[in-house]
């Protein structure tokens, strides 16, 4: 590392400030400003609050299948969730009680988003089948994208994509929605008009494999408007031909928005190849003060599994390394920490007829916060 390097690193790394244990991996998270809880919706279908102060885990609800989204209202009286059963979910709190349920796909909730502003509930759905000799993906069963009015659980938009369509982002002032797929396509819509406004491809984030099976893997994972809405960040796992290895290199991409049409978007940035290694990335943050962002997954060989980018120049200002699957990058308490979520591998049962807890989540915090 230069010395540069080593500076930049010095300026913003921070320190481990806790860890706490769920009963599965972390799928989503959320954790309110200045709050004494998070919300985690886990592999086991259950969406938990999680006291930070004394390591409380609480069951809210459980999904049928996997729980893959929670989302805490901007009023932080009403909790919104999504799971692979295709059902979206609002709860009252702090008693936690069902009050609507919505059916939004026939198959799985792959990600889902609340809008800024708290208005808008997004979810993405899709199953990938193999639409030709190619194995590229058959047409959508259903719409891909659905946007329902957080108020009244009312359908507002229903978006065509190719399925199956893995990550969805709000634009920072709700006025555009974007999500991405597995074939590393990209479309933007206007949620005024409802029109869409950008759509473009990537190659870089899917793989054919070679190994193991013949099929598609990959995708973009996670989707982050940078400051002003004025880029798209994707993130996810570059090309492999071993669908099964996850070897394929850790990558974000930057895309400058500066129009509408295909012709208006260009890449201008990602991730340089000297300072990554592999694995797949799941969740992109930036930190509040725009200054730089966190990309984090899981590791399959290299140095680290979540890491800082600076946004203006996109060089590596510090990782870290949780011997563990990344599934979430949160920034909280106002930027001055850090939450990673996610899980370990399963360990043995636990004698009394299940397993040991195997989600976890980990704070870190800058010096003096």
């Amino acid at each position: 590392m230069s010395g540069e390097a080593e500076n930049r690193e010095r300026e913003i790394r921070p320190e481990a400030a806790g860890e706490w244990e769920l009963p599965s991996t972390v799928h989503d998270l959320s954790v309110p400003a200045g709050g004494d809880r998070a919300y985690a919706a886990c592999l086991d279908g259950g969406i938990y609050a999680l006291g930070l102060g004394d390591g409380s885990v609480e069951l809210l609800h459980r999904h049928g299948s996997y729980a893959s989204g929670v989302h805490l209202h901007p009023d932080q009286g009403l909790l919104l969730s999504a799971g692979y059963d295709g059902l979206l979910r609002w709860y009252e709190l702090p008693t936690a009680e069902v009050v609507r349920e919505v059916r939004a796909h026939d198959f799985w909730s792959w990600q889902s988003a609340l809008s800024p502003d708290g208005g808008l509930f997004a979810s993405v759905t899709g199953r990938y089948e193999c639409g030709g000799y190619r194995y590229e993906p058959a047409p959508e069963r259903e719409p891909s994208v659905r946007v329902y009015e957080v108020a009244t659980g009312r359908l507002r938009w229903s978006f065509e994509h190719v399925p199956p369509v893995e990550s969805v982002a709000f634009s920072r002032d709700g006025t555009r929605l974007a999500a991405a797929n597995l074939m590393g396509e990209v479309r933007m819509w206007d949620l005024v008009s409802g029109e869409k406004v950008a759509e473009w491809s990537t190659p870089d984030f899917t793989g054919w494999g070679i190994i193991k099976g013949h099929y598609y893997t990959g995708g973009v994972f996670g989707l982050t408007f940078g400051p002003g809405d004025r880029s798209l960040y994707l993130t996810g796992m570059g090309t492999t031909r071993d669908p099964a290895a996850g070897n394929g290199r850790q990558l974000w991409q930057e895309y400058a928005l500066e129009g509408e049409g295909e012709e208006a978007v260009r890449m201008t940035g990602q991730a340089d190849e000297d300072e990554t290694g592999t694995g797949l990335m799941e969740s992109l943050a930036f930190h509040p003060s725009d200054e730089w962002f966190v990309m984090a997954g899981r590791l399959e060989a290299g140095n680290w599994n979540a890491a800082a980018f600076g946004r203006e120049d996109g060089k590596l200002r510090f990782s870290l390394n949780t011997q563990s699957r990344l599934t979430r990058a949160v920034f909280s308490e106002g930027g001055k920490a850090l939450f990673l979520a996610g899980g370990v591998s399963q360990d043995g049962p636990d004698g009394e007829g299940g397993f040991r807890p195997y989600g976890r989540l980990g704070r870190w915090r800058w010096e003096g916060a």
